[in-house]
């Protein structure tokens, strides 16, 4: 499927204007912030999901880059690092870690941290890109080590289905790990639905659009 030039994308979601699905999504008050940080050669036009994300909340913003010089030049504000968690990429599994939850906070050992308590959770962060893109800014980024770790465990495998493989089989898009995490920690279920609704409107047209092309 082609695309216009990425003049006409539309300047909410960044998609191009057929797959633009602004007008009928819904958007979502959230206490902890969410902020994603996007490889710059991951910018998938058609199908990712972290502009889309940001849109469906009330408190989130992509930031496009390598890497920042601490959390608060990411974020545009102070920020401590010890407030905030990441969605870790190591090989740590939810189920054998913590069989009866899916979002597991860690130790610095990889193991399930015996504080399980959001509370005290400004925001999290996800790095946005394929697998290798988001080791980088993983590695770029050292004050991320300082936050704290979270993992997930979905039970359901990603709705991008065969439009898109991911690297792992429990591997979401941004906006399904943005939404099981925020609801998890928030104790709020109508964000995860709210963004996976939208998600599906998403992929949707693109379906649509792809069908008619």
């Amino acid at each position: 499927m082609t695309t216009a030039d990425a003049s006409t994308d539309c300047p909410r979601c960044h998609k191009p204007q057929a797959l633009c699905v602004c007008d009928s999504i819904a958007v979502e008050k959230n206490r902890i912030a969410l902020l994603v940080l996007q490889h710059p050669q991951e910018q998938d036009r058609t199908l990712g999901t972290a502009f889309l994300a940001a849109a469906s909340l009330t408190n989130a913003q992509v930031r496009i880059g390598l890497s920042w010089p601490s959390l608060s030049k990411a974020l545009g504000a102070e920020a401590d690092p010890k407030r905030w968690a990441v969605l870790y990429l190591g090989s740590s599994k939810a189920e054998t870690l913590a069989p009866n939850q899916d979002v597991v906070f860690l130790s610095r050992k990889g193991e399930a941290d015996p504080n399980q308590s959001a509370g005290s959770i400004d925001g999290v962060i996800l790095l946005d890109g394929t697998w290798s893109q988001a080791k980088a800014l993983w590695w770029r980024n050292a004050w991320l080590l300082k936050c704290r770790r979270v993992i997930l465990g979905p039970k359901r495998p990603s709705r991008y289905g065969k439009l898109r493989r991911e690297p792992r089989r429990d591997g979401l898009s941004t906006i399904e790990a943005a939404g099981m995490l925020l609801a998890r920690l928030e104790g709020k279920t109508e964000i995860e639905t709210t963004l996976n609704t939208n998600f599906e409107k998403m992929l949707a047209r693109y379906r649509e659009v792809a069908k008619s092309a």
